[in-house]
C-alpha cells in the first residue's frame, strides 16, 4: 500500500458526489437551454 492509499483525504462514498455532479450540471444545461428558447421565442 502507498501513502495515499492510507491517508485517505475523504471517506465518502464517490457515487454521491458522481450524482450531485451530474444534477447541477444537467441543472445548469437545462438553464441554459430554457433562456436560449425564451431568447428565440421573444425574438422572433
Amino acid at each position: 500500500m502507498n501513502e495515499f492509499e492510507k491517508n485517505v483525504q475523504s471517506k465518502r462514498n464517490d457515487l454521491i458526489d458522481s450524482g450531485v455532479a451530474f444534477v447541477v450540471s444537467f441543472g445548469f444545461f437545462t438553464i441554459l437551454f430554457a433562456v436560449a428558447t425564451i431568447v428565440s421565442f421573444v425574438g422572433s
